[in-house]
């Protein structure tokens, strides 16, 4: 069912609104956020601190302030309460991470086009290619987006009595950390590449869990997965995969758990036509300019792998979370 009525505005609207996302994307690059934070200062001030020329950082704070991320007063400008609270490096809060990763994204989407009439990437993989400062941004942009709904989704998935939980893919652990913090039985091992291995333990031991967590090398795709568990956890990890590397994953992850362990998959996932919602459609996108034969999947389809896996009892977790993202589990017999 049509929900959006088109007009040329609008239309136009949509066709440049990267202007706004750039400039936001160009405050967080130079820092602006957190030197604003600390105190306020005129553009002249600022761009000697910086070493930058005045006339195009002014231009820059004053779209920041017509954004309302910025307030200017006389000739000095202060970061809002709200951006203090999210674009200051030292705030708890910060998401500067993931948005510098949608930063190094945005070259690779004005080439949509290319990745369509090609059928592949245009892009380097973030997590296996790309250099430190680009990979800093993906694991720790995953961080900063997971950190938000972790603890809403370890509140809502019922893992007790459950002692070993497999983060496979896990990333910097954001996942692994909140479900030991909910579960106090819990440990946690999270599988992920050699290169994130410094992320994950020093976000580990930022939360105290470093004997409760551990960290082990591999590439999921073609090394076995060491221990037994009777949880498994795969957060984004499938949407980067064509259906059969999902299919093998799948398989690699059901063996490592013990009878009755529980597999959850948590993805943004499309409904059965594929044309909603409007997030997973568009990640789809970003997979075809990013990944060989990565794509968004439907419940559909992603509930008729985790079946074909061996699991049992498959269904949805009733969890209300953004941009499409859900939750599936199944029981291993």
């Amino acid at each position: 069912m049509e929900t959006t009525t088109w007009t040329p505005a609008e239309l136009l609207k949509l066709s440049g609104s990267y202007w706004q996302t750039c400039t936001l994307h160009a405050g967080v690059k130079l820092d602006l956020f957190t030197k604003l934070t600390e105190q306020s200062r005129s553009a002249a001030e600022l761009a000697a601190a910086l070493a930058i020329p005045e006339r195009g950082l002014a231009m820059l704070l004053d779209a920041l302030a017509a954004l309302e991320l910025l307030r200017k007063e006389g000739e000095n400008y202060a970061a809002t309460a709200f951006a203090a609270a999210f674009l200051d490096r030292n705030a708890p809060g910060y998401l500067g991470h993931i948005i510098l990763h949608h930063h190094h994204l945005v070259e690779s989407w004005s080439r949509l086009d290319e990745a369509v009439r090609s059928g592949s990437p245009v892009r380097r993989r973030a997590s296996h290619d790309a250099g430190e400062a680009e990979r800093e941004a993906f694991l720790m942009g995953m961080f900063n987006l997971a950190n938000l709904l972790a603890p809403k989704v370890a509140a809502q998935v019922d893992l007790a009595g459950r002692r070993h939980l497999l983060d496979l893919g896990g990333g910097p652990g954001t996942y692994a950390i909140h479900f030991c913090r909910r579960n106090p039985q819990l440990r946690a091992t999270i599988v992920d590449l050699p290169t994130t291995r410094p992320f994950a333990e020093e976000t580990v031991a930022r939360f105290g869990l470093s004997e409760r967590i551990d960290f082990v090398a591999g590439d999921f795709n073609d090394d076995a997965i060491p221990g037994a568990f009777d949880v498994a956890w795969l957060s984004h990890v499938l949407h980067s995969e064509g259906p059969q590397p999902c299919a093998q994953l799948l398989a690699k992850a059901v063996a490592a758990l013990e009878p009755g362990g529980l597999l959850l998959v948590q993805e943004f996932i499309l409904d059965a036509t594929r044309t909603s919602p409007l997030f997973p459609a568009l990640f789809s996108l970003n997979m075809l300019i990013g990944t060989p034969d990565g794509q968004s999947y439907s419940e559909p389809e992603l509930a008729a792998m985790l079946r074909e896996a061996g699991l049992q009892a498959v269904e949805r977790i009733p969890l209300e979370l953004p941009n499409g993202a859900g939750v599936m589990v199944g029981r291993k017999p």
